[in-house]
């Protein structure tokens, strides 16, 4: 594992106090704080390299460009793809509007069918309504189970009954609002299995905003078209993400660019325009955001050192324990799957499967965060007096209205996690909490 001490000592805003109580911040599902190796690349690529790329020859124009590329190249590595696969783009709401834009709009017609969930952020629901209207394709929707899981056999009857009708799924990985991680493998296995014929499989867009931080990735291996990131997310500065695109989509232009301008052309005439050859060029518009690529690079290389097996881990840990410390409040009550059933009813699938005990418990399908609900009491409320004792979560709907809309939630608290967290911090919530019931008598 690793030093959590001394990790948390790599965050300088980590050493303040909130309504003079020590700050234990437990909102990084939202965004995470930053540790000055990410805060000190972007003041030195300022201070040291500060140009427009490609465009210069002098040594400043050279050194920009040398910080982007060598940038995009360790972003690219953190998810095991090819940096001529990645766009940079301003956050995964952007990613996801570029697969809208780029993809979508060239590709769907009229029938064509696009399955995503309940359980999506509204940046993987609403790019997707709007291609609905642009192009009379259809959208459809697979609920979730009283647990919060992903309705996989909801999933597998669309796919069965429309078949190549179906063109996307888009899916988030990891849901913002309960952690809940879904069975990409055993999806894109059953895709295999209904689709034999590549050509007539659907196209893959995954959501990664909220697994980028939290588990070890490898995009080949996901056997995915998309994946979409957040920056801010991962350690990472704010207004910067990226697009992860299967080559050939690139290579073929089955992915096509959606915002242009210099930078991205090869030629400019009156009569029209030569697009770059060079697949990271041609989605690169105008000046690039360097400083921040940079930050982003050193964010990767920052958890690359940690572990991302050991992030997991470490993430699994306080989940648990801020799981098992909530249920011992009559008050509160945990909404999405919890650890231990989950890890029991997997265990049984490989029993019933196989027809062997499997040697090792599987790892918890709940990663990042865990929400919850106050009984007579409104999320938002509970959020501010947490607040007053230092401990800064989110509340509301976290931006997921569908899913607070099929359960009758009208908002939730959510506790979400990062490497510099401690079962101390949950303490420190748990403590918060009885104040909750002071204030409002329950």
């Amino acid at each position: 594992m690793f030093d959590v001490a001394k990790i948390k000592a790599d965050f300088p805003i980590l050493s303040q106090t909130v309504q003079g109580k020590r700050l234990v911040y437990l909102d990084n599902a939202a965004t995470s704080q930053k540790p000055r190796a990410v805060i000190e690349a972007i003041t030195h690529y300022y201070e040291t390299s500060n140009a427009n790329v490609h465009r210069g020859v002098h040594s400043l124009s050279d050194a920009s460009t040398h910080a982007w590329e060598e940038s995009r190249a360790q972003i690219a590595q953190f998810f095991c793809a090819d940096p001529a696969e990645l766009i940079l783009v301003r956050n995964s709401t952007e990613a996801l509007n570029g697969i809208a834009y780029g993809w979508a709009d060239h590709n769907l017609t009229a029938g064509d069918i696009i399955i995503t969930s309940v359980m999506e952020h509204h940046a993987d629901i609403v790019p997707w309504q709007q291609v609905v209207e642009r192009t009379g394709a259809q959208l459809a929707f697979v609920g979730v189970d009283a647990a919060g899981r992903l309705q996989t056999t909801e999933l597998y009857n669309l796919l069965e009954k429309h078949g190549e009708k179906v063109k996307l799924i888009a899916l988030t990985y990891i849901s913002n609002a309960l952690g809940t991680q879904i069975p990409l493998t055993e999806i894109v296995t059953k895709l295999h299995a209904l689709y034999p014929a590549a050509t007539t499989r659907p196209r893959i867009a995954i959501d990664g905003a909220q697994a980028a931080p939290h588990i070890p990735l490898d995009f080949h291996k996901l056997d995915i078209d998309f994946f979409a990131f957040s920056g801010h997310k991962m350690l990472g500065p704010m207004g910067v993400g990226g697009l992860i695109v299967r080559k050939k989509l690139l290579e073929t232009n089955e992915m096509q660019p959606w915002l242009f301008g210099g930078g991205m052309i090869a030629e400019v005439h009156t009569a029209g325009t030569k697009f770059n050859e060079d697949i990271a060029e041609r989605f690169t518009p105008g000046t690039p955001d360097v400083a921040s690529a940079v930050g982003l690079a050193a964010a990767c290389r920052y958890l690359q050192n940690l572990g991302m097996q050991n992030v997991l881990e470490h993430d699994q840990q306080l989940v648990q324990y801020t799981i098992a410390q909530l249920s011992q409040i009559p008050q509160v009550k945990v909404i999405g799957p919890i650890s231990p059933i989950s890890a029991q009813v997997a265990r049984q699938q490989q029993e019933d499967e196989s027809g062997e005990t499997p040697q090792q418990l599987p790892v918890s399908d709940r990663v990042g965060s865990v929400s919850f609900i106050y009984d007579g009491v409104h999320a938002h409320d509970v959020a501010q007096v947490l607040d007053s004792e230092g401990v800064a979560v989110r509340s509301g709907h976290h931006c997921t209205m569908p899913l607070h809309e099929t359960f009758g939630w009208q908002a939730s608290v959510r506790v979400s996690f990062q490497v510099y967290n401690t079962t101390e911090d949950v303490d420190q919530l748990i403590l918060a909490l009885k104040k909750v019931a002071q204030v409002f008598g329950k």
